[in-house]
């Protein structure tokens, strides 16, 4: 359980870091809308996908890697194809922020799976 809350922490380390990187580079309430939207959208979606290879690492790690990496790319297609327009944010940093993010957070699963 240590892990979780290892990997909660720099999950927020990371999403609110970045999300200050990001606004940033995307300067302007429209460019901070979409950041901050990515990134709350993307530290659930993580933290959701780090429990399915947490809770099965036992069993068949691979398999939770799986579908953690599968939720991710679902959320970034749906997120680009439909919720972008619906929220109406700006692509770019909205997409650009979200894939950051699920990147820089997936690199240190791997060392917090360990049995």
């Amino acid at each position: 359980m240590k892990q979780i809350g290892i990997f909660a922490l720099l999950l927020g380390l990371v999403t609110v870091g970045g999300g200050f990187a990001f606004t940033a580079l995307y300067p302007g309430a429209e460019g901070a809308r979409a950041v901050w939207t990515s990134a709350a959208i993307s530290a659930v979606v993580q933290g959701i996908g780090f429990g399915f290879a947490f809770y099965l690492r036992k069993v068949n790690v691979m398999a939770g890697w799986g579908a953690g990496m599968l939720l991710r790319l679902l959320t970034v297609g749906l997120y680009g194809m439909i919720f972008i327009k619906v929220l109406g944010l700006q692509s770019a940093p909205a997409l650009i922020s979200m894939v950051a993010f699920f990147f820089v957070t997936t690199l240190f699963e791997p060392l917090l799976l360990k049995p």
